[in-house]
């Protein structure tokens, strides 16, 4: 199906910047642009690739301003990522129709409550009590354990399993494999210096429009709730454990490990393989770089962290000029000792 420019620029509430009867197809990175395809330019890092792309119509933000010759027609918007991410999603559901049905292969428990225009795949495991909302897409080999629930327009992908008594909201998504509400790790020690284990008697809550990575583990809560609130984006291979609060949209980017009990506040950044202790507070907007290892609370809002142990960027930044000329230094010292013996012999 084509779109001439003057319809893209229509549907994004945008201004054309060249032809407005130019037609595309297909959508392209910039650097890999070919006629007849749509791209953008958001990232001034490739501002470069502008000039040379092939692509016939390109996103760009309000103020940008072209300093050589351009050949594509560009459709000026305020936001050209989230712009083009809109397009983006209206090209993934004009690709094909949505998946209406409930496979007999389904094991769905009598008790269980099934919305309207859902689809369940193959090997889905509904147990008693459950509730799916309306426009729901539970794909193969999904488990959905007793008394839960999922919101309407949710979408859980293969081998996804969700324990007892959790709750899903509303156009969550969450990918192959994600496990929610494992039992979170809690051991008493005993005599003989063994453990006893703490039952897990909570439950995990995830709001709405939450995305939750493939193969993440979100554990229940010893008692009470883990909590994802709305918006969070979770990446793929994080580790969230019993009773964490993450606040509402917040990102959490892969293999990041987060210990109990830690209260993550809302529009924070984590970047990957970061570690957080557990029973911890993060302010509102606070940003950690990625392998960072954060051992002690953050309070000021819209701080930086980095290193590991964190701290202020600021100060990392000062300490690692000098800890990367170390060696130097550990050279001179030894110099400086040497020079003192001699002139004291």
């Amino acid at each position: 199906m084509k779109f001439t420019a003057q319809q893209i620029a229509d549907a994004l509430k945008g201004i054309v910047d060249g032809n407005p009867d130019i037609e595309v197809n297909n959508l392209s990175k910039i650097e890999e642009g070919k006629p007849g395809t749509l791209s953008f330019l958001a990232n001034p890092k490739y501002t470069s690739y502008i000039y040379d792309t092939l692509a016939s119509i390109v996103i760009v933000n309000n103020d940008f301003k072209p300093e050589k010759p351009l050949t594509a027609t560009l459709i000026r918007v305020g936001d050209a990522y989230s712009s083009f991410a809109t397009l983006l999603e209206m090209y993934q559901q004009d690709k094909g129709s949505k998946r209406i049905g409930i496979s007999d292969k389904a094991s769905i428990a009598e008790s269980a409550k099934i919305g309207k225009d859902v689809y369940i795949a193959e090997f889905v495991s509904i147990g008693e009590n459950v509730i799916i909302g309306d426009n729901c897409s539970i794909y193969p080999n999904t488990t959905i354990g007793y008394n839960c629930k999922v919101g309407n327009d949710s979408i859980i992908y293969s081998g996804v399993n969700i324990y007892d008594d959790c709750q899903i909201g509303n156009k969550c998504i969450l990918h192959a494999g994600a496990v929610i509400g494992a039992d979170g790790f809690g051991f008493a020690p005993v005599e003989d210096d063994n453990y006893q284990k703490i039952p897990q008697i909570g439950n995990v809550i995830i709001e709405d429009q939450v995305e939750v990575g493939a193969n993440t583990t979100i554990d229940r809560a010893t008692m009470g709730s883990t909590i994802i609130r709305k918006g969070a984006m979770i990446d793929n291979l994080i580790q969230i454990a019993h009773n964490v609060v993450v606040g509402e949209n917040t990102i959490i980017a892969a293999q990041s490990g987060i210990s109990g009990s830690t209260k993550i506040g809302k529009n924070c950044l984590i970047g990957g393989q970061v570690g957080i202790i557990g029973h911890l507070e993060i302010a509102d907007k606070v940003m950690i770089a990625a392998q960072s290892g954060v051992g002690k609370s953050i309070k000021e809002e819209k701080a930086i962290y980095e290193g590991s142990p964190a701290f202020p960027i600021r100060d990392f930044q000062r300490s690692y000029i000098h800890f990367r000329r170390f060696d130097k230094l550990v050279k001179r010292i030894n110099e400086l000792e040497n020079r003192l013996k001699k002139d004291q012999n």
